[in-house]
């Protein structure tokens, strides 16, 4: 509900009573007493919060190992992004208003930062979608204003930035997150995420998503995390809000992500556990300890081996109609963990057959022996593999690190990164030894990663497609 009060809009609290105490004495002391224990000293600067929006009685414990983190710090300004419950709307809505008010006091909105992010990003816009009380509905969104009293008491005075996002698809975060960053990379600026995780499910299948979303989230993977939301395999609320954050916070230099705390309503209460809703809180950290580049050379000789000769037996036993015999207990450790991969036959020097995986899906042992047999047999664009080409095959093998969006295409860099551009349903992908083999020019491949996706060659300057770099560890039986 809106106020106003001598020209001053002001958002009224709508949660109060139903979310979190009302009084302002109790909800005050029930927040320090949260807000007590030691913090993780974390090594980094803290960009942004992921947090959840429950009723505090079940997720409070989880949002305040968060919030004590930043306790008494120097943030000035804070951006929350929460998704909409109420209204359904395309794109984030920018609070129109001067103040959000909770029980603990007015919180004055950043005015002059509103009104140019609602000019400069093309996804968002002044409106009150999402902040106010929806027609039909008992009360307000809640995701953002549950968030307020924990900052007040974590912060003292700030300016805030108040977004609620309809749409959560990952053009639109991209599109939210470039902005922020891109509008502010100030040192007292931090980022709220607002989010919960799976809704509704047992408590062991509610556990199963959580913990697939939060493998993704600790790898800062934002790109398989987009893919899992979309294809339903997790679930979260705030899935944008926490795309944007994570895309704000890799542009402001931050590449890590340091979970704090994982729970669901059914460990709060054991007689719910049929019908339960995660929570998590984390924090995402720009770390000079870091490397920028976490993957390409992280295999060892050994077990690069490994998977050439896989490759090459998984092949040699589909084609010949024998059994592919896998000794687990021989399987190097490193090999057991998820990986993405894409595996490449050439014949005589040519190219014969080339299939993939941009998503982690399956341990990396199995991901590449799949690949192997899909490029041989399944690849549209050859005959499949025979008995008699299998002597003159040789197997490149391409793991590849996790996507990051481009903000600017000066970061492309021919020869280390290969490209995935992404404009509605076209998609195409080139990797990073394509652009060697054939001696183009930065220019070069993005055009024909354009022309790969079936799109123009001047497509990657459209604003609204997405264009990703990624790594890759390439390695060959040649």
């Amino acid at each position: 509900m809106m106020k106003n009060d001598n020209a001053r809009t002001i958002r009224k609290p709508t949660a109060a009573g139903l979310f979190y105490p009302e009084d302002p004495v109790l909800l005050r002391s029930m927040i320090l007493e949260m807000l007590e224990g030691p913090s993780r000293q974390v090594s980094g600067s803290i960009k942004s919060l992921i947090v959840p929006h429950a009723g505090y009685s079940y997720s409070g414990k989880t949002a305040a190992c968060a919030y004590r983190e930043i306790r008494h710090s120097s943030f000035k300004r804070v951006i929350v992004v929460a998704p909409s419950h109420q209204d359904a709307f395309r794109g984030v809505s920018i609070y129109s208003g001067d103040t959000y008010q909770s029980p603990l006091g007015e919180i004055e909105v950043d005015r002059d930062f509103c009104d140019l992010l609602g000019e400069k990003c093309a996804v968002a816009k002044i409106s009150d979608k999402g902040h106010r009380v929806a027609p039909g509905s008992r009360f307000g969104e809640h995701a953002l204003e549950v968030q307020l009293p924990f900052l007040q008491c974590a912060l003292g005075e700030f300016k805030l930035v108040p977004l609620i996002m309809g749409q959560q698809d990952l053009g639109t975060a991209a599109r939210l997150g470039q902005s922020l960053a891109a509008l502010d990379d100030c040192e007292s600026t931090l980022i709220v995420a607002s989010s919960d995780l799976s809704h509704f499910h047992s408590y062991e299948k509610a556990r199963s998503m959580d913990l697939k979303f939060l493998e993704a989230l600790q790898q800062f993977d934002y790109f398989t995390l987009s893919h899992f939301l979309d294809s339903g395999e997790i679930e979260a609320c705030g899935g944008g809000p926490v795309l944007a954050a994570m895309i704000a916070s890799e542009n402001r230099g931050a590449e890590k992500c340091e979970l704090l705390e994982y729970k669901n309503s059914g460990d709060i209460d054991s007689a719910t556990r049929n019908r339960v809703v995660g929570y998590a809180s984390a924090l995402l950290i720009k770390d000079p300890e870091r490397s920028a580049d976490p993957i390409t050379s992280w295999l060892t000789t050994g077990e690069k081996t490994y998977l050439l000769d896989l490759a090459r037996i998984s092949v040699e036993s589909a084609v010949s109609g024998g059994e592919n015999k896998i000794l687990e207990e021989l399987i190097p450790e490193k090999l057991m963990e998820k990986g993405a991969v894409f595996v490449t036959l050439t014949e005589d020097g040519s190219l014969r057959g080339c299939i993939g995986s941009i998503i982690p899906h399956d341990m990396l042992y199995r991901a590449v022996a799949s690949a192997a047999v899909s490029a041989a047999l399944h690849d549209p664009r050859f005959r499949p593999v025979t008995t008699g080409d299998l002597p003159n095959l040789s197997y490149d093998i391409s793991v590849i690190s996790r996507f990051k969006l481009v903000a600017d295409i000066d970061e492309i860099l021919v020869g280390k990164h290969g490209l995935l551009i992404e404009s509605g349903f076209n998609k195409g992908l080139l990797l990073p030894q394509v652009a060697t083999e054939h001696s183009w020019d930065r220019l070069t491949f993005l055009q024909q990663t354009c022309i790969k996706a079936s799109l123009p060659r001047d497509a990657w300057m459209d604003p609204l497609t997405d264009l990703f770099v990624f790594s890759a560890s390439v390695f060959s039986s040649r």
